[in-house]
């Protein structure tokens, strides 16, 4: 039995050995929140799905929804467009896609618009027509509206969204650059939206920096912040 002088081992083998941290060049250091409680946390968290692909896990079947943006322009390199070509069953190109999102163009608030790929239902949010690129505020409004839809309908979930940051064609900017993804998160959470989080794939390089699994963070992160321990 492992002791606390001699844990565990990960891997069969030699695994242990081969497979080091310092041999990678993208690496993540995950923090547990803590130890295991013998209650259970009832309050709605964002789990983070770090090293987790989005595209595999819709084609697995594992989500009933996906959360995503949509443009009224050209949406050939977003998730969207992606699963479009990858679900054999789905009616949706690229083209229609966007053909879709353009009958919706014009509104002063985001939009969210459904497409039923078959496998899953995706609600993408239509920034405003006055806005040159998604807002945090366009954000949240998008989150309180797929929030309720949420709860309207159970069968939606689970849920899964991408992060809506490093993206090209539906940028999101707070200001003249994007949020933080701290600030996307709590943008989420604070409409209403408890689903998985995905993050883009060139956050998985986040050492040395340290990451969590769930949002809200610990209240650590903000004493560590405020200068305590």
């Amino acid at each position: 039995m492992p002791t606390a002088s001699t844990p565990g081992r990960i891997y069969d083998g030699s695994g242990d050995t081969l497979i080091a941290a310092d041999q990678f060049s993208e690496k993540l250091s995950l923090i547990p929140e803590g130890k295991p409680a013998s209650a259970s946390d009832t309050r709605p968290r964002l789990r983070i799905m770090w090293g987790q692909y989005l595209l595999d896990d819709v084609l697995a079947g594992r989500y009933r929804t996906l959360v995503c943006a949509v443009n009224a322009e050209d949406n050939g390199r977003g998730v969207i467009a992606q699963l479009a070509e990858l679900l054999p069953t789905s009616m949706w190109t690229p083209e229609s896609v966007t053909d879709y999102a353009r009958r919706f163009a014009g509104q002063d608030r985001t939009v969210v618009l459904k497409y039923d790929m078959d496998m899953v239902e995706v609600l993408a949010l239509l920034r405003p027509a006055s806005h040159a690129s998604l807002t945090l505020d366009d954000l949240g409004h998008g989150f309180g509206v797929v929030s309720q839809m949420l709860r309207r309908k159970t069968d939606r979930r689970p849920t899964a969204s991408v992060s809506f940051l490093g993206a090209r064609a539906n940028r999101l900017l707070a200001g003249d650059a994007e949020p933080s993804f701290e600030t996307v998160l709590r943008t989420m959470d604070e409409a209403g939206f408890d689903g998985d989080v995905y993050p883009a794939p060139w956050m998985w390089d986040a050492q040395p920096t340290a990451v969590y699994c769930r949002y809200p963070f610990p209240d650590s992160v903000a004493r560590m912040r405020s200068g305590g321990f």
